[in-house]
């Protein structure tokens, strides 16, 4: 018997539901409106651009929204999803209540999905905002892709060719099959469902869950892949976006001086920093 159990060990039931409850609450919750707000490509460049314009209405805090509620928490359950994989924590080897595929499945969905959203992150916002990191480094490896102020067409042009794409459905694959499957296991750990039957209803209604929120996340992606390979719609996405940010600049609702890093696009249609 270990005598000196680490501070994890120690801790063990308190991390374990903080790991839990944040694969929830903010990171699913925020993956869902991700998803849904990437699907609006599907409606039209307009109404992708307005919600990127809303998200960014929080200006100057925006960055510390996106720390504290989105990318701190994402750390946290990722890094401690590693530790518990590599026997960092006790390793019971099996859920109690489901088969073993489904317990393997989980934690493989896990660490494809944490590097997918480490990944997703650099390639479209390059991790950090301040121009050293993003001019010396990100931009130069293929990150900060993606301009706010020209939201469609630069997704678009991050979205070109085939393995990008590909990589991209294994990825949201990977975070809906992780969410959905997690809510159902999270549901049993905090006794939300303990009977045989209460977690055979929760098992359909996560797997219609998980089915509809892989339909709005493959929408997202076809859309920006629509925008991106097609030029005649990548420049309809450019002249509403053009014409969106007359608008705002004219009525004061943006200063084109200080917002002038969020727009990019080049003649060629390939996403780069202005």
């Amino acid at each position: 018997m270990d005598t000196n159990p680490s501070f994890l060990a120690r801790h063990e039931f308190l991390i374990r539901r903080l790991h839990s409850l944040s694969g929830l609450i903010p990171v699913g919750a925020y993956m869902c409106i991700h998803l849904l707000t990437n699907a609006s490509t599907l409606d039209s460049s307009a109404t992708f651009q307005r919600a990127v314009y809303q998200i960014h209405s929080l200006g100057s805090i925006l960055p510390l929204v996106e720390w504290v509620f989105i990318f701190i928490p994402i750390l946290f359950h990722g890094i401690i999803g590693v530790v518990i994989i590599r026997g960092g924590l006790p390793n019971y080897g099996s859920y109690k209540y489901t088969s073993n595929l489904r317990y393997t499945l989980q934690r493989a969905t896990g660490m494809i999905a944490f590097v997918f959203i480490m990944w997703h992150v650099f390639q479209m916002h390059g991790w950090f905002h301040f121009d050293v990191w993003l001019k010396g480094v990100a931009e130069p490896l293929g990150g900060a892709q993606f301009a706010p102020y020209n939201a469609a067409s630069s997704l678009g042009a991050a979205m070109r060719g085939v393995a990008v794409p590909m990589l991209y459905v294994i990825g949201v694959l990977s975070c809906v099959f992780h969410l959905a499957n997690g809510i159902w296991t999270m549901g049993i750990t905090w006794g939300v469902w303990v009977s045989p039957a209460a977690q055979k209803r929760a098992d359909r209604i996560c797997a219609a869950f998980g089915i509809a929120l892989a339909v709005v996340g493959l929408s997202g992606i076809g859309g920006a892949v629509r925008i991106g390979n097609s030029d005649t719609v990548y420049e309809e996405a450019v002249e509403v976006e053009e014409k969106m940010w007359n608008a705002k600049t004219a009525s004061g609702e943006i200063d084109a001086q200080k917002a002038l890093h969020k727009r990019s696009h080049t003649t060629d249609g390939h996403a780069s920093a202005e």
